[in-house]
């Protein structure tokens, strides 16, 4: 009886699935594709993305964006805060939509993190600076949409008419390599679904949807 209980409250909770890539990777419009299909299938879904929409996420967009300058630690402690606002907020927190049974969709999580702050310091002091975010709420899957930096690159160039601070090919190619570390680091404690993005997006999109299929 027990077990039975604990099962159907496991079923009441809601999901995070974080979705993961360099810049250019096409993540962003997975992310919109699922939300979709899921609201389709009558899947209650929340999407969000970080940096966020919070005064703290506007300054990182600003420094994103060349608007203000920043020593990489107060970047990397930005992001902390923002992540962790983004968890606990009273009025849309992440964590209080999975608990009330709904699918949260991320643009973007604390793997981000270990992947574009490690480039500039030692990928341990990310990593523990996250620490209390992977505590409040770790991802149910991280979708990592993988493309080669120079493809993203071009994406980016034909797409946007600026870039931001981290995208250059040099830089994505030291980005990419530290996530696939930060995979390698945590494989015995995460769930990591590896998606090749260099396919059409409707065929990635099913890829995608295949790996997902066993979480819903």
């Amino acid at each position: 009886m027990k077990d039975g209980i604990q099962k159907r409250t496991e079923m009441k909770k809601g999901r995070l699935l974080a979705f993961e890539g360099i810049d250019g990777s096409g993540k962003s419009t997975q992310l919109m594709l699922l939300a979709e299909r899921l609201k389709r299938e009558g899947v209650p879904v929340y999407t969000t993305m970080e940096p966020t929409a919070s005064p703290i996420g506007a300054m990182i967009r600003q420094v994103l964006t060349g608007r203000i300058k920043m020593d990489p630690k107060v970047i990397a402690a930005l992001f902390v805060a923002d992540r962790l606002d983004h968890l606990l907020n009273d009025v849309d927190g992440i964590r209080m939509k999975v608990e009330a049974g709904t699918t949260v969709l991320t643009d973007r999580y604390y793997f981000s993190s270990y992947a574009y702050q490690s480039v500039d310091m030692p990928m341990d002091w990310v990593i523990q600076a996250n620490e209390e975010s992977r505590k409040i709420l770790r991802p149910t899957a991280t979708v990592f949409i993988d493309v080669p930096p120079k493809m993203a690159i071009e994406r980016i160039v034909k797409g946007r008419a600026s870039r931001e601070l981290f995208e250059e090919q040099s830089r994505l190619e030291a980005v990419r390599e530290r996530y696939l570390e930060a995979f390698e680091r945590t494989k015995d404690t995460e769930t990591i679904l590896w998606v090749d993005g260099t396919r059409p997006v409707d065929v990635v999109a099913e890829a995608v949807w295949e790996k997902l299929q066993a979480f819903f």
